[in-house]
């Protein structure tokens, strides 16, 4: 009777061991997919987030494309580089579009297709900022190669007549009329105007009106090089401070504010964008893999 019994009892444990190692290994696979449905979850958010981020830089590039020049760009010829840049975004933003879209047949080219235009617009965008050793003297628009174009005096000389034929002195007399010294010391000016339609606050003259001022004999020592703008000032209205340093430094100045707005705007959107697509991308091949 035993020898008859065992080889049923074999049988039974033998079904008993396969029952249970089938159902781990159900459990297992049941488990493998859903961390496959949870990854496929998170990629469709990341897809989303970078359509929206995308979308953000094309209306960048159309903003771009149509904001009104600052006075005296077009002698620089930035207004090209301005449109330049927006032409470039909308790449960017197509790009990363076809990148999302091809995710799932081709991860690699896409993802290296798009990492491309995105370096290179992080880069463009930390040397607007005049970033580390990026900024360079013959890279436009940014604040070395301002410095240096207003440092040469033919640039300067047009820059120069530019400021003069816009009225910005003028506009600033008009709106000062009835300021008395005190009032107007503490009215906000424009670089522009602080720079080039007054003499420096260091040279210490009387105010008559916005664009006439009164020296006080012995306040500041002419000759020396800090005060040399104090000798250059002159009340007549076509010379005012235009040849002074600080009309150069306040040219400067309202250039680099704009052209280092637009590069913490590059920065912001490559590097939301990099990580991005860098996430989707390993998502995409963690899900092909497994």
């Amino acid at each position: 009777m035993a020898e008859n019994t065992n080889p049923t009892e074999a049988l039974a444990m033998t079904i008993a061991e396969e029952t249970t190692k089938t159902k781990k290994e159900v459990a297992g696979n049941t488990k493998s997919d859903e961390k496959v449905n949870q990854v496929k979850n998170y990629a469709s958010i990341v897809s989303i987030i970078t359509f929206v981020l995308s979308v953000l830089i094309l209306a960048s590039a159309i903003w771009l494309l149509y904001m009104k020049d600052y006075d005296c760009e077009e002698l620089l010829w930035l207004p090209r580089l301005q449109i330049g840049i927006g032409i470039g975004l909308i790449f960017v933003s197509l790009i990363s579009n076809i990148a999302v879209l091809l995710r799932s047949r081709f991860p690699v080219p896409g993802f290296f297709l798009v990492m491309v235009p995105l370096i290179v617009m992080l880069t463009m965008g930390l040397a607007l900022v005049g970033a580390n050793k990026l900024e360079s003297r013959r890279l436009m628009a940014t604040p070395k190669w301002f410095r240096e174009k207003v440092r040469h005096n033919d640039n300067w000389e047009n820059i120069k007549s530019c400021i003069y034929n816009t009225g910005t002195c003028d506009d600033l007399v008009s709106r000062s009329l009835n300021l008395k010294a005190f009032d107007f010391s503490i009215k906000k000016l424009s670089s522009i105007e602080a720079g080039c339609c007054k003499p420096p606050s260091i040279c210490q003259m009387e105010y008559v009106n916005a664009t006439f001022w009164t020296k006080v004999e012995g306040a500041v020592d002419e000759s020396q090089q800090q005060y040399s703008d104090c000798a250059t000032w002159q009340n007549d209205q076509n010379i005012l401070c235009y040849n002074c340093g600080s009309c150069r430094h306040g040219f400067v100045r309202v250039m680099e504010s704009k052209w280092r707005n637009l590069g913490v705007l590059l920065i912001l959107m490559g590097l939301l964008l990099i990580v991005a697509h860098l996430s989707l991308f390993v998502m995409v091949m963690w899900e092909h893999y497994n």
